[in-house]
Order: C-alpha cells, then sequence, then structure tokens
C-alpha cells in the first residue's frame, strides 16, 4: 500500500520526501505512521524502476531538498494498479479506504464501476470475525457482550458499505451510459 499510497500522491503534485511521508501518515492513520525506514527505500525501488525522479531544490535551512516528481511511467504504473488492484486491495478494508483515495485518478468511469463492484462481491460474501465449525456467527449469536459489540459494529459498517457501494456503481454506470450517449455514431 505504500508504493500505492507515493504513486497517488505525487500523481497530484510533486513533493518533498517529508511532505509525502506526512500525507501518507495522514491517509493510513495514527495505528500505521510510514517511517523513514520503509519510505526511502520504496522511493529508491521507485526511482530505480523509472516511475519517479528526485531533484533538490533549495531548502529553508543550507540544505537542500529533494523533489520527488512522477515520470509518465510512473503515472501509468498508478494507473494499472488502480485498474488491477491485488485481491487483499480489494478485500482488507484500510487498504481498499487507501485504493479509494486515488481511484479518482482513473479516467475512465467504466473502470472505477469494475474495482467498486469487486468490492461489493466480497462484501456480500458471509464472513464474521468468529465461525463455528465454518458457519459465520452472528451478534444475535455471542453472549459475550464485547464480540457482540464487535459483530454489531461490523455489521452496520458492512450495510453502510454496501448501501455506499451500490449507489455509486449505478451513478458510475449512468455516466458511462450518458457519455456512450452522446458519442456520435460511427
Amino acid at each position: 500500500m505504500l508504493t500505492l499510497c507515493i504513486l497517488g500522491f505525487l500523481y497530484e503534485e510533486p513533493l518533498h520526501a517529508y511532505d509525502l511521508r506526512q500525507r501518507i501518515s495522514g491517509l493510513s492513520g495514527h495505528i500505521r505512521p510510514v517511517s523513514d525506514g520503509a519510505l526511502y527505500p520504496a522511493l529508491n525501488r521507485l526511482q530505480a524502476a523509472g516511475h519517479l525522479t528526485k531533484h533538490a531544490e533549495a531548502g529553508s535551512g543550507a540544505t537542500p531538498r529533494n523533489v520527488l516528481r512522477l515520470t509518465d511511467s510512473g503515472r501509468a504504473e498508478l494507473l494499472r494498479r488502480l485498474r488491477e488492484p491485488a485481491e487483499v486491495e480489494v478485500t482488507d478494508r484500510n487498504s481498499f479506504l487507501i485504493l479509494l483515495a486515488f481511484l479518482g485518478h482513473l479516467p475512465d468511469p467504466a473502470d472505477q464501476a469494475r474495482v467498486l463492484r469487486r468490492r461489493l462481491e466480497f462484501m456480500e460474501q458471509p464472513a464474521s470475525y468468529f465461525y463455528d465449525r465454518g458457519r459465520p456467527l452472528r451478534a444475535a449469536d455471542m453472549t459475550d457482550r464485547f464480540r457482540r459489540g464487535m459483530l454489531t459494529l461490523a455489521g452496520a459498517t458492512s450495510r453502510a458499505d454496501r448501501a455506499w457501494l451500490r449507489q455509486t456503481i449505478a451513478e458510475l454506470e449512468s455516466a458511462e451510459a450518458e457519455e456512450r450517449d452522446s458519442r456520435p455514431n460511427s
């Protein structure tokens, strides 16, 4: 997810590494702040792959600051990752939220809707934090109030997620249909 964050934020504008780290930490939350020990190796890998460039710019003190900028290859890589997210980026809630933060960079509503349909398909499968012989347990099955609370909160979140996904997919499909209908016949 770190690579997706780097590509996504640099797609929007060139940034100093410090500013990039702040944005990534803000997106991933206080639980998973990004360290320099994770960020700089990722930046070096992306630079070696030709996805970003660094150039020195005068800083506020005597030390120059590196400005990071995406290359055309980096832009293409971001769009590929958004169009074809890894399974974990669709199934893991935190990973999916990071994917959502940049999904608007995909120019085609059909591609955006395809990603959201994958998430909706996953969300519609029975799941739980707790199982009994392979059967997902529900809040009503729990005698422990805290486990019941976990499942109650998860159920409410899941219902809200599915409602938002259905609504947004419908909006994207409608926009796609309007665009298709407005094209001159070939």
